[in-house]
């Protein structure tokens, strides 16, 4: 059986971001049975993600700074209302930013997550994003690719778990990170490193969007 993670002190450092995003949702409800992005910085800072999705019905619920255990906190508030037929996460990095997180602990957090958003919703599908190999966290890397690993195989094992691989792309022929991808302070994405995630992401969630509304 998965345990639930320790939640840190910090969480309660999102309650005013999470208040706010509670806020735009009763002002500006999400579709229902669309699909929630959560996650951290490189989610929140997705500015342009309605319209690289478009047209599908996506609603952007990320708070920068976050772990994986703070998503597993708000998911009730950010995730589970709004009933999505598709969650796309991106988490992990900060994670492993700091020494108090493993690539095992990222990967069974990882799970508690799925766990707890299948158990109010069996059918939705969760897609992990990479944890993304940056020019100011590259001495990281080595855990950062070996939590992706763990988690890839995790979602090679369920059907309604994908992993997304924007890791690779975003390496240059020399195996370190393409600095064009990055905003000025080698860690958040510039809008070329959005629009290389966008022309990974956006074809599967539409196979898999169009799979999802024709089926009987």
């Amino acid at each position: 059986m998965l345990l639930a993670p320790q939640i840190s002190s910090l969480a309660g450092h999102f309650g005013l971001e999470v208040r706010r995003l509670e806020a735009r949702n009763r002002a500006q409800p999400p579709e229902p049975g669309g699909i929630v992005f959560i996650g951290s910085s490189s989610i929140r800072f997705w500015s342009s993600l309605a319209r690289d999705m478009a047209p599908l019905p996506v609603s952007n619920q990320g708070f920068g700074g976050s772990h994986i255990e703070h998503v597993i906190r708000y998911a009730p508030r950010l995730v589970l209302p709004h009933r999505p037929r598709l969650v796309v996460l991106y988490a992990g990095d900060n994670d492993l930013a700091g020494d108090d997180k493993t690539p095992e602990s990222v990967s069974a957090d990882f799970g508690v997550l799925v766990s707890r958003i299948h158990a109010s919703l069996p059918e939705t599908r969760i897609y992990f994003l990479a944890i993304k190999p940056s020019i100011r966290r590259w001495e990281r890397w080595p855990q950062m690719r070996d939590a992706n690993e763990r988690i890839a195989a995790a979602c090679a094992d369920d059907p309604r778990l994908v992993y997304v691989d924007v890791a690779t792309a975003m390496l240059g022929p020399d195996g370190t990170p393409r600095e064009e991808l990055f905003a000025f302070d080698g860690l958040h994405m510039s809008e070329e490193g959005y629009a290389l995630w966008t022309s990974i992401l956006r074809p599967r969630l539409q196979r898999d969007w169009r799979r999802l509304s024709t089926a009987p």
